[in-house]
């Protein structure tokens, strides 16, 4: 199997599992769409993920951790995002802002901030190629 099929695995692992139980059931959970992954070739061992997350009004993604590798980058397309990382403050970011992510970093707080308009939240990953989860769900 090459870099990129596990990428594309991995990709697709994380978007059926954030999204699907959501959107089976719960109206109020994010939908994730895998955007682009690909291995860094000038950084061995590297891949960049893009994914749109899209939230209906009310919506939230649980808690949750991020991968132990993973740099995120975060740009608000649409609408406002309510976000908190670590033991940071939470904030608002309305669209064309943005806010960036430690590896290995909690999120306890990702929805969207209004309760009658969508959002939408463009994530970049960089991350190992061979980490198995993106994120991992906070009990």
């Amino acid at each position: 199997m090459n870099i990129r099929s596990i990428v594309a695995a991995t990709c697709a692992a994380f978007a059926f599992t954030i999204a699907g139980s959501g959107l089976a059931h719960d109206s109020r959970a994010e939908t994730v769409t895998p955007k682009f992954n690909q291995a860094i070739p000038n950084i061995p061992g590297k891949s960049l993920v893009a994914l749109e997350v899209d939230y209906a009004p009310g919506a939230a993604s649980p808690p949750h951790r991020h991968a132990k590798s993973a740099f995120i980058y975060a740009y608000v397309i649409s609408g406002e995002i309510e976000s908190k990382v670590n033991n940071g403050e939470t904030h608002i970011y309305k669209a064309g802002e943005s806010w960036s992510e430690p590896p290995d970093a909690s999120h306890p707080i990702s929805r969207n901030a209004s309760k009658i308009k969508p959002a939408k939240l463009l994530a970049v990953f960089v991350v190992d190629t061979d980490e198995k989860a993106l994120t991992t769900p906070v009990k």
